[in-house]
């Protein structure tokens, strides 16, 4: 019986447990706020976790210093043409990375790693002021690295394609203005060559003095 009554005691207590779920009005209400990244007119062409380093040269010896752990990414944008390396650290979300990526660089081998490059850059933006730098990046495997390869390929190819295009049509639009005026200059050519040049000015004068003969009143005729 003592069994059974601590058993229902038991029950009932549990119960009221599941039974009582209390909520509390917030205070205050916020509203949602976005976020923006500055990524959303880029498209991602690769985004892998690596370890990313600078090569350090304040120092009497320089060497290799970690700048941090985290995704890297290759961003192109397409509208204004332009390609960029952005590497965030890890929970911190502090950029470690950012640069544009230029037709001329060069990704090599560090260290002859597989899975680990190093390439210059001029003006990196990851500080407050933009300076140049000696960087490296090492991958978990040689896959990762190799796919960073091509993005980083493929961004320049896309820049310099763009930048072809661009050429091509500035040249174009130059030889149909080209055109466009040597045309004009054909026709006056051809005017003066038939001599229409001189009819048309000379019709233009007759024209006008008919006019202000027009205007005259043949009242002002007989004023003194």
């Amino acid at each position: 019986m003592e069994i059974e009554k601590q058993h229902e005691n038991g029950g009932d207590v549990e119960e009221h447990e599941e039974e009582h779920d209390p909520y509390f009005e917030p205070v205050i209400h916020l509203p949602e706020v976005h976020i923006y990244s500055m990524e959303e007119d880029e498209e991602d062409l690769v985004k892998l976790r690596a370890k990313l380093f600078r090569y350090d040269t304040s120092e009497d010896t320089p060497v290799w210093k970690e700048r941090g752990t985290g995704e890297i990414k290759v961003l192109c944008h397409l509208q204004k043409n332009t390609a960029r390396v952005l590497m965030r650290r890890d929970k911190t979300w502090k950029i470690c990375a950012n640069h544009y990526i230029a037709p001329s660089m060069k990704l090599l081998p560090n260290c002859d790693s597989d899975r680990a490059w190093m390439w210059s850059v001029a003006a990196d933006f990851a500080d407050e002021t933009p300076k140049p730098e000696l960087l490296a990046v090492r991958f978990a495997n040689a896959e990762n690295a190799n796919r960073f390869k091509e993005a980083f390929e493929e961004a320049q190819r896309i820049l310099e394609e763009n930048d072809n295009d661009e050429s091509c049509s500035d040249e174009s639009s130059g030889d149909e203005e080209a055109e466009e005026s040597e045309n004009e200059q054909d026709e006056e050519c051809e005017k003066v060559a038939n001599g229409t040049v001189e009819e048309e000015s000379a019709g233009s004068k007759d024209n006008e003095i008919s006019e202000k003969l027009r205007e005259l009143k043949v009242g002002d005729a007989d004023k003194p």
